[in-house]
């Protein structure tokens, strides 16, 4: 109890110092609606005060509604604190509901066996002796060993267990990743857009440029180049490893996306085009299996491995033990290549649906940017208003919007199929169509 008592008072008085430290206390919800306050007499020792003196405080908190007593257990705080202070609305608390959200990265609810999932998940946690232990802090062995088998048939990596890392996500790889590279000191991502990463590589003091390959560190994403799907040619990915061989730079490959490759042939990696020299290999499972599944993985360099095997024992593993040991046996048994296969057939229905959905409600000259990958496409419409403002009130019109630019004549969306059921499509665009001829 951190009150300090002013002794100088009359002790009539001393109570209503009481009252008002437990007075702010509830109003800052620090102690929060429903909690038992201490008892009289604890209180009272605590305090070095009289029973009586810290009775008639918790009396006049009781009269003015902040604490409640109930016979025989005590005193205990009201909700008057929720009454008196409801939070301020956030930025995307809109009047209407969301009823379409094109800016959504979520997954279809129909992409994922929920059913096949839970019996990998139920298998795992019948292994009682294995969730005994903590995780290996590189990541499960088996797991590693499944992973080694699927990259270098799905992607024509070619490594071995001992060079790859788990993490639960990207960002937790990037912690490890940063220190091993750190003199490296300047870092290059293809956008402003890639803000987790380079967040986590400006915490560790690294200069963040953009589209600049005269850096220490280069991140690509070669498969997801823009926003609406745009893939890296062979000669681009060719001609980035040279010149990052030639000035001893380190590439690193988010392999985000690669899945969802529908207009051409998946492209090699760069990591596989430059033999495992100086590219980092990053693959997760987010967009594959579900967002709340957090695996992620790296392969590292020769150049790096040993730099990391000298602290791998000071980091603890970040991904369930329980997902990894079950993600092991899905992969095995097939069924993570059967989930890609689903999904590329899922997703590129689902663009061409949404391509047809906007031609017919914008017009079949409208300007549509469509890549050969993802799940979303730009729609640029004339418009003179703010992006900010168009995204502010398609909100309150019940539509999610993701801007990518705008001028004084016109703005460009970006609008994503991923969660979207089909058939809300034309509504959707509609209500889209609708909101800017209204501004």
């Amino acid at each position: 109890m951190n009150l300090t008592l002013d002794r100088s008072v009359k002790k009539e008085h001393l109570y209503l110092e009481v009252y008002h430290y437990y007075k702010e206390l509830i109003l800052k919800q620090k102690l929060l609606p429903g909690s038992k306050m201490p008892s009289l007499r604890k209180c009272a020792q605590e305090l070095k005060l009289s029973r009586t003196t810290i009775e008639n405080a918790y009396l006049q908190l009781a009269a003015d509604g902040y604490i409640i007593s109930k016979a025989q257990s005590g005193y205990y705080v009201t909700d008057i604190a929720l009454k008196q202070h409801k939070p301020a609305a956030s930025e995307h608390e809109t009047l209407n509901p969301i009823r379409y959200d094109f800016a959504s990265s979520g997954v279809d609810r129909e992409s994922f066996r929920f059913e096949l999932w839970r019996r990998y998940i139920k298998s795992a946690l019948r292994q009682d002796e294995r969730l005994l232990a903590y995780g290996e802090p590189q990541g499960e062995s088996d797991f590693r060993e499944a992973l080694c088998d699927y990259i270098r048939e799905r992607r024509n990596i070619l490594c071995s267990p001992d060079d790859i890392v788990i993490g639960a996500g990207v960002q937790s790889l990037l912690h490890i990743l940063c220190p091993l590279v750190k003199e490296k000191q300047t870092v290059s991502f293809p956008t402003p857009s890639f803000i987790q990463g380079s967040t986590v590589f400006r915490d560790y003091g690294f200069e963040v440029r953009y589209r600049n390959k005269d850096s220490g560190v280069v991140y690509v994403s070669p498969a997801h180049m823009t926003k609406w799907g745009e893939i890296m040619p062979v000669s681009r990915r060719l001609e980035l490893i040279r010149y990052a061989a030639a000035r001893d730079s380190l590439i690193i490959e988010d392999d985000f996306e690669n899945e969802f490759v529908y207009l051409q042939k998946p492209t090699p990696s760069l990591f596989s085009l430059a033999g495992g020299q100086n590219v980092v290999y990053i693959g997760s499972f987010s967009r594959l299996l579900l967002p709340s599944i957090r695996i992620s993985f790296m392969v590292l360099p020769p150049s790096l491995l040993p730099l990391y095997k000298e602290k791998a024992a000071s980091y603890n593993q970040t991904a369930s033990k329980a997902e990894q040991i079950a993600l092991c046996q899905f992969i095995r048994d097939g069924h993570l290549a059967a989930q890609t296969r689903k999904l590329r057939r899922l997703y590129s229905a689902k663009l061409k649906q949404l391509l047809e959905a906007v031609q017919k409600v914008f017009g079949i000259n409208a300007r549509i940017q469509i890549g050969a990958a993802g799940t979303s496409l730009a729609l640029t419409l004339p418009c003179s208003t703010p992006g900010a403002q168009l995204k502010k009130q398609a909100l309150a019109n019940g539509l999610r919007l993701q801007i990518l630019k705008d001028t004084e004549q016109e703005v460009t969306v970006i609008l994503s199929c991923s969660s979207m059921p089909g058939e809300d499509f034309i509504p959707a665009c509609e209500l889209l169509k609708e909101t800017v001829e209204t501004l």
